[in-house]
């Protein structure tokens, strides 16, 4: 069977796959999601260590988009502040608007 690839490019099964930067401020006073162009702010409070920061990231967005952890995978910069997030299942356009984007 091919592999077919969703309008972000991601290889998959025939699902959709929302890819959006992030960029990550951990150690934050508040936990916030903010959208800044095409560009996701996120603030947690966790520290950059051991990779708290990157579950913690994975968790809020999740809680906020209303899926599952596991359908938000960081794709690439695992030891950076400027992230690229997929979230499985998603389209970018609901993604936004489950952020409450006008």
């Amino acid at each position: 069977m091919p592999v077919r690839r969703s309008r972000t490019g991601a290889a998959s099964g025939g699902a959709t796959a929302a890819r959006v930067a992030v960029h990550l401020t951990p150690r934050a006073s508040t936990e916030a999601i903010t959208v800044d162009g095409e560009t996701l702010r996120v603030r947690v409070t966790a520290p950059p260590v051991d990779g708290r920061a990157n579950a913690a990231l994975v968790r809020l967005l999740a809680k906020r988009l209303r899926v599952a952890r596991g359908a938000v995978r960081i794709v690439s910069g695992q030891a950076a502040r400027q992230k690229l997030v997929e979230v499985a299942g998603l389209e970018l356009a609901e993604l936004l608007r489950r952020l409450d984007r006008p």
